[in-house]
């Protein structure tokens, strides 16, 4: 959730068993820390904080943000995810994140070890619009693969730390990462030297939506330091118990959160 003041907290967890399909939804820690700041409000479906909530269909809060199979333009949108339009809905919105204009809240997927305490994410770059005409132009020639650097900026004018994608060698900006990757790199960054690496990996052209311009894998490294493992991950409601129980089906609407593989959080 975006809070109030540019304020971010992780607010909810969405584990998900593919097959047989089984869903479960629980807050964080994090959601009371936002109701502290008086600019959070439960999503639709999640009325109670301390619920445990199951469902053998995708709630309704997260369904929302999911393009239908059946829109004409689906198998355009999944290929600006760089994803085959058979990827389950989990890898689409963990790519595209299901932001939308009515609500705060962004979906993310958990960072998981690819071996050797090695962390990868993808991500559409952030704040293509506010970007200078030479840095549209140099977006436009970029190639898959392109190496990139990314860079901490702790005094970004939005207020709070940012992580700067640039061009090699010739340092164009060409957007910002998410603000839960910059999380974990600001946590990181207070208990373990890491290294990160940055790459293009597909360009979506004009007509294509301005936020899903720039897709770029990031890989980082951090010896002494697991992500997404602070307090305000911990889930209100632990094993176990099942406050709430949800098994309807939900019609299949439009546009996007994310889910990683398998398992995972968000």
């Amino acid at each position: 959730d975006r809070g109030r003041g540019n304020d971010w907290f992780p607010v909810g967890r969405l584990d998900v068993v593919i097959e047989p399909p089984q869903l479960r939804f629980r807050h964080l820690k994090g959601a009371e820390l936002a109701r502290a700041t008086g600019g959070f409000h439960l999503a639709f479906g999640f009325g109670d904080l301390h619920g445990d909530y199951y469902s053998t269909e995708l709630f309704p809060t997260f369904h929302n943000r999911v393009m239908s199979r059946r829109r004409p333009d689906f198998e355009e949108h999944v290929s600006q995810l760089d994803l085959d339009p058979s990827a389950h809905f989990t890898e689409r919105l963990a790519v595209d994140g299901g932001r939308r204009m009515t609500d705060s809240f962004d979906v993310f997927p958990k960072l998981l070890d690819t071996g050797g305490v090695r962390y990868a994410c993808r991500f559409f770059a952030r704040g293509f619009h506010t970007l200078s005409p030479d840095a549209q132009e140099r977006i436009a020639v970029l190639r898959p693969g392109d190496r990139l650097h990314a860079a901490l900026e702790p005094t970004n004018p939005t207020g709070h730390p940012a992580i700067g994608i640039r061009t090699t060698p010739d340092d164009h900006l060409i957007g910002w990462a998410p603000r839960y990757f910059v999380h974990e790199v600001v946590k990181a960054a207070a208990q373990s030297d890491g290294t990160y690496d940055a790459r293009i990996v597909k360009v979506n052209p004009v007509p294509s939506p301005s936020e899903h311009r720039v897709l770029v894998e990031m890989r980082s490294r951090w010896e002494r330091y697991e992500p997404m493992s602070g307090p305000e991950f911990e889930p209100l409601v632990g094993r176990g118990t099942r406050a709430a129980v949800t098994g309807r089906p939900v019609p299949e609407v439009v546009p996007r959160p994310g889910r990683r593989h398998r398992r995972g959080r968000r």
